[in-house]
């Protein structure tokens, strides 16, 4: 199924952010925004919800840190202990301060590779997918705003005329 939306363009991101206030402002309901880099404010602006991505990090921190910790516990303690430097090998809480280095690395390990795994299933990004961004400029000096239509075409257009807009088009945008 497709809907109709209208797609303004901007060549500024000040201006863009004005027109993305005065937009809602305007009660409008704004679908999408493609930036060619990210817009500090942008996603308030835009009233979008804040982000969770930060308590998943740190939960992939504490799995890493639970696996460094029951892996150097197998391996140095109960697998094959071995007398390094003098240090006793019959107890894990002995050691733990020469284990602190790999408690760290796999914690910043485990946080940033599945981090980088969730933020590519979260926004769909699978191999070999093609781009959705509906103007190769929105990768280089443009930005679009795009809003759906519903019958409103004439208000829509003189409102994003208002706010700076460089270009304006209509559009049908495949709903997914």
């Amino acid at each position: 199924m497709a809907s109709k939306v209208i797609q303004a363009y901007y060549n500024d991101d000040d201006i863009l952010m004005h027109a993305v206030k005065k937009v809602k402002a305007a009660k409008h309901h704004i679908e999408e925004v493609y930036c060619p880099f990210p817009v500090h404010g942008l996603d308030k602006a835009m009233g979008l919800a804040p982000t969770r991505i930060a308590i998943t990090a740190f939960m992939y921190g504490c799995v890493g840190l639970i696996v460094a910790v029951l892996m150097m516990n197998f391996i140095m303690i109960k697998d094959w202990p071995q007398d390094i430097g003098g240090k006793p090998s019959f107890s894990y809480i002995q050691n733990m301060p020469a284990f602190v280095p790999i408690m760290f690395e796999l914690t910043v390990f485990f946080a940033a590779h599945l981090m980088v795994i969730t933020f590519y299933l979260r926004s769909r990004l699978w191999p070999f997918k093609e781009a959705e961004n509906p103007d190769p400029r929105t990768t280089d000096d443009h930005f679009v705003m795009e809003i759906e239509v519903h019958g409103n075409e004439k208000e829509l257009t003189d409102l994003l005329s208002e706010t700076g807009a460089v270009e304006i088009n209509f559009a049908e945008k495949n709903l997914h």
